[in-house]
């Protein structure tokens, strides 16, 4: 008698779960919110300290970055039913600055309410933009050339920037070197990522979820392509890898270092 009470009070247990479960996929959400993207830059596995930190690469070559920067664009959001909002183009347009505390998290405002499961963005500046000249670009432009994202007022912007100073076999002495992507030449080097969300980001108005990236240094040299910067070292200036075969390679690179360690929901 008392195992038929407990499954009989078990199974009104499941139906009220599955009925509740059933109401809540089905809830309707309505208006707008906000959805935060953070960036954490990290080398390999460890978290990025800039200066200081020796990160070593598979050549043996020793690196200490001073400097990353890079400019994410055109977000585009995918909802758990397969429709796409995109962010007004002239709202995306973002600076990640390891540097600042503004340059690791950006708010996107207006929002559809909605579970959103991927998340797609450029780095850097996509030619079409670019194409629109000082006019099109509104105040990022300005902002670009404040961080020192831009070639030249005329040549247009720096899509990716690391710089420091590395150590190798045959350069013994901390010598600089400076990783710049933008358009050089026929190579316009700009770049997107997609990436499928471990957890819904839950977009509502009483709801601003932060999606987490780590953004993993370490590819860009080490990643696919194998950059080895000894073999660029042009003597008193050091590694500079601005443009030639090299840069559409770290391109392809920085497309595979970003990933996304957790959602919140809070």
């Amino acid at each position: 008698m008392k195992n038929t009470l407990y499954k009989a009070l078990a199974i009104v247990a499941l139906s009220i779960s599955l009925i509740s479960c059933s109401n809540d996929d089905n809830q309707e959400v309505s208006g707008n919110g906000k959805l935060i993207l953070k960036f954490d830059n990290s080398y390999g596995a460890n978290d990025l300290i800039l200066n200081t930190q020796p990160n070593k690469t598979s050549n043996n070559e020793v690196l200490k970055i001073s400097l990353v920067k890079y400019i994410v664009s055109n977000i585009v959001l995918t909802k758990a039913d397969g429709t796409t909002y995109t962010y007004p183009k002239s709202k995306s347009y973002f600076i990640a600055d390891e540097a600042t505390a503004e340059g690791r998290a950006f708010e996107l405002t207006d929002i559809p309410a909605g579970d959103y499961v991927k998340v797609k963005f450029g780095i850097g500046v996509d030619e079409d933009q670019w194409k629109l000249g000082a006019a099109g670009q509104g105040n990022f432009l300005a902002q670009a050339d404040a961080a020192g994202m831009m070639w030249s007022w005329a040549a247009g912007y720096k899509f990716f920037a690391l710089e420091g100073t590395f150590t190798s076999a045959t350069v013994t002495k901390a010598t600089p070197f400076m990783i710049h992507t933008g358009k050089t030449g026929t190579d316009y080097n700009y770049t997107e990522v997609a990436i499928n969300l471990p957890t819904k980001a839950l977009v509502r108005t009483t709801i601003t979820p932060q999606v987490h990236f780590i953004t993993d240094l370490s590819k860009i040299i080490d990643g696919t392509n194998k950059i080895i910067l000894s073999d660029n070292n042009m003597g008193g200036m050091g590694a500079m890898i601005m443009g030639g075969a090299k840069l559409p390679l770290i391109t392809k690179n920085i497309s595979t270092m970003f990933r996304v360690d957790h959602v919140h929901n809070d």
